[in-house]
Formats: structure tokens, sequence, C-alpha cells
């Protein structure tokens, strides 16, 4: 780091990632302002810096580091940012203090949780400190992988096992195991844990008639409505299955009540039919809501609503690891709430690629 990025940065003023302090006695600030960033979107902050922006510097000892450190150490769970001692030529110094987004949110600082709105730390509500920590444990325990009790392999659709292998195999997505017994390809695609099956191959792989019983979550609702909004139906339905038969009985639903327009191509014989929306998009907004739904709510379901003017496909649950609706207009990581289920569509090739996540609603405009 150079006093000229120093310059840089302090001119463009205090924003969510960057905040300004005169000097480290303003460490207890400083270590609340660190605690926020961790738990949005990370961030530096300088020490050494009016607030109007001016470069002044301090002097800085040993001991002035050790201050600020043993200030961070408040912090819970323990973080490790980034210290950078930048000096303006005249004895004096501008230290940085950087974090990127905490692995371990939320963090609290003195026993108080914050986080970045703006150029400020506000504190976090106890409903968002209980999401930070759902997501927290998520990597490890969710419903997804937990253990699927009284289930077995013969509760499940053992011809769509052998069809997403054999999918998988042709698309490259997975070597030959050189079997086909159902309970090798599950262990294979991380659906079993020793002898017992996983949640997530029951949404995947479940027959419809116990699913139906003991999974009602495992359900798509579909629906035409007459006009612009919900007060008149059409058409009105529900099905109940694992998530590769819901899919399918979703796209049928489409191919009857979504127009498609026929035109003729100069030089071809045959017609060339353009459906109303682009079924690659469509079927992403269907896969992505059966892989990113929260299951673990039992009233839950995915829907699909056709209106006059628009597709809906929504899916219950809400939008995790700081992600906003704004958010999804813009790049950003793909981070599947139910990652084996996700895992499984992507090697059938119903995902065609990472990396371009989305939320719990999609729309789609006819106009």
């Amino acid at each position: 780091m150079t006093p000229d990025q120093i310059t840089a940065w302090a001119a463009s003023g205090e924003s969510e990632t960057l905040e300004l302090k005169r000097t480290t006695g303003e460490r207890r600030e400083a270590a609340r302002t660190l605690c926020a960033m961790l738990n949005h979107r990370g961030g530096r902050l300088l020490f050494g810096v009016e607030a109007d922006g001016r470069v002044v510097g301090q002097q800085v000892s040993d001991h002035t580091i050790e201050e600020v450190a043993q200030e961070l150490r408040a912090i819970d769970p323990p973080a490790f940012p980034t210290i950078d001692r930048v000096p303006l030529g005249n004895g004096r110094e501008v230290l940085v203090v950087s974090v990127s987004t905490g692995q371990n949110r939320p963090y609290s600082y003195r026993g108080q949780a914050y986080r970045r709105v703006g150029n400020t730390s506000q504190a976090l509500s106890r409903d968002e400190y209980n999401r930070m920590l759902l997501e927290r444990v998520h990597g490890e325990q969710r419903w997804e992988n937990e253990p699927a009790v009284r289930w077995s392999v013969a509760d499940l659709d053992t011809a769509e096992i052998t069809r997403t292998l054999e999918e998988a195999i042709r698309r490259g997505r997975i070597e030959d195991p050189g079997t086909r017994e159902p309970q090798e390809i599950l262990r294979g695609l991380g659906l079993m844990k020793e002898s017992t099956l996983l949640r997530a191959a029951l949404v995947l792989f479940g027959r419809a008639e116990r699913l139906a019983a003991e999974l009602p979550q495992c359900l798509l609702r579909v629906a035409r409505f007459a006009g612009t909004d919900k007060t008149e139906f059409r058409d009105n339905r529900q099905f109940r299955g694992n998530a590769f038969d819901l899919l399918l009985a979703a796209e049928r639903f489409l191919l009857e009540h979504v127009p498609v327009a026929g035109r003729v191509v100069p030089g071809h014989l045959e017609r060339v039919d353009e459906p109303l929306y682009p079924p690659l998009a469509v079927r992403e907004a269907l896969a992505n809501a059966f892989c990113h739904r929260d299951y673990a709510i039992g009233g839950g379901s995915v829907g699909v609503a056709i209106y006059d003017d628009r597709l809906e496909v929504t899916s219950s649950g809400t939008l995790h690891f700081g992600l906003t609706p704004e958010a999804l207009f813009e790049p950003h990581e793909s981070l599947p709430w139910n990652p084996l289920i996700a895992a499984v569509f992507y090697r059938r090739g119903i995902i065609e690629s990472w990396g371009r996540g989305r939320g719990s609603s999609w729309s789609l405009s006819s106009q």
C-alpha cells in the first residue's frame, strides 16, 4: 500500500466498506465497525484520516499495534483482520485494518452484534442474528443431509435413479461406476451415509404415494389466472412427487397454457414454433426453485402462476447468505441452499452451469 492509495480511498469518503478514524484512540468504535463489516461485505478502516478525508497520519509504535489488536480480540468468534502500516514520510503513519466477509457469522463485539448500513454500524436484530447463525451451521447440518428415518431404497424410484446416472455419464459429469445398483449410485451421488438414506434422496427420487403421506412439502402448485391478478382461475392444480416428476408436471402444464407462435422462415419447408417464454429460461427458473427452496417448511411448495402478462415461478423460503432482491440482478456467487439436490440436478443436466445464482422468485414478462 502507498500514500497515494490511502489518499484515493480517503477521497472517496466513508461507505459500507470504508470507515475513517483520526487516531487509534477511537479503536473501540473501530472494532465495532469492523464487527459490522465482518457481518456484511467486509471492508477496511483507516486510522490517521480525518472525517473530511484529510490524511494526517499518527505516530505508530509496537504498543499502538498491540492496543488495536487487543481491542479486536473482543470480537467473537475470533477474527483475524489484516493490519498494514503505511508511512507518510513525515514520521507519521496510517494504519489500514482490513477484513473480508466473515466465514463464521454472526460476529459480536463486547456481546453485541452489528451490521453495516451505509456508512453506519447498527445493532443486529435478534431475527437477523438467528438467520446468520442458521447459515453458519448450514454447511454441516441442514434439512437435506439429515438421515431419512424409516425410509429405504424400496421407497424410491429406482428407474429414475438409473436414468440420472446414465444421463450424467452421457454428459461427462460423472464417471461410469461400473454398477447400476441403486445403493451404489446413491452413495456415489452423496445421498447415503453408510447404509442410511439422506432426505435429499427422498426429494429427488421418492415415490409419490409415500411422499404425499410423509413429506407434504414435495408439492407443486400450478395455476392459470384470467387477467393480471389472482381474482379468477382458468385452471388450478396440485401435484405431489419427487423433484423430477414435479419438474416434468410443471413443463407439461406450461405446454398446455403458454401460447406458441408459429412463423415461416424463407428457405425452410417447416414452420418454426416459438413459445411465448424461452424454454431454457423457464427450465432454469423451475430448476432453481427446486434447488433453492426451503424443504424444512412443511407447508411449502413450488408455485407456477400464468397471468395474461407474465409467468411467475416461486418457492418457499427466504434469501440467504446476505443476498438482497437488488443483488439478484447483478453478478453474484451461486450458493444453493440445498447443495446435494443442486449437485444432482447439475449432473443430470437440468442445471447447465454454476455461478448464476437466483433467488426464491422468478417473473418472466410477456411484454
